[in-house]
């Protein structure tokens, strides 16, 4: 009775891993971890990030980073989009963004608007949004997530500037608020 209880749970086990692990979403992995600048900020590419991507459910796509902390301290949230019209981001949903146990839930709308920058070409402009703050009390290592429809898979990154579409999500940073 005892072996068909252990077997039950193994095999009970080995199915639950094996279902999770095939829920059909692309996922593409990280390449390290990405360290603190010295001056204090952080920047998080979308090409840099782990990024799981639902075709059924674009609301539930994730980007994650590992990120390490050596200067503790607030941070300023900001994220960097892609657009053709900067009064209008058109992000179906807000955005989330998770950072230990604190998580910040906003519709993007395009606080600076970056002109003359490589990071894209026009007809696309930098729009970038003031997410919220994020207290970090201790150095080391933590993992940032976003949650949002304009996470993108990793073959759709490598698509031209005129069909991305309206807007797209490029990049998170943080930057450290001064006293």
């Amino acid at each position: 009775m005892r072996r068909l209880l252990i077997l039950f749970s193994v095999t009970a086990v080995f199915l639950i891993t094996y279902s999770c692990n095939n829920s059909g979403k692309k996922i593409t992995s990280a390449e390290g971890k990405i360290k603190q600048l010295e001056d204090g900020s952080i920047d998080l590419h979308i090409d840099k990030a782990a990024c799981y991507h639902d075709s059924k459910n674009p609301s539930s796509n994730t980007a994650e980073w590992n990120i390490v902390i050596s200067k503790p301290g607030r941070f300023k949230v900001w994220l960097s989009s892609a657009t053709i019209d900067t009064m209008d981001l058109k992000y179906d949903n807000s955005v989330k963004i998770s950072l230990q146990d604190e998580r910040l839930d906003v519709k993007p709308v395009g606080d600076k608007i970056v002109l003359n920058t490589n990071d894209v070409k026009y007809p696309y402009f930098r729009a970038d949004s003031f997410m919220g703050t994020f207290y970090i009390q201790e150095p080391g290592e933590y993992n940032l997530q976003v949650i949002s429809e304009k996470v993108t898979a990793k073959s759709d990154t490598n698509q031209s500037d005129t069909e991305l579409g309206h807007t797209k999500l490029m990049s998170v940073f943080l930057t450290p608020m001064t006293r």
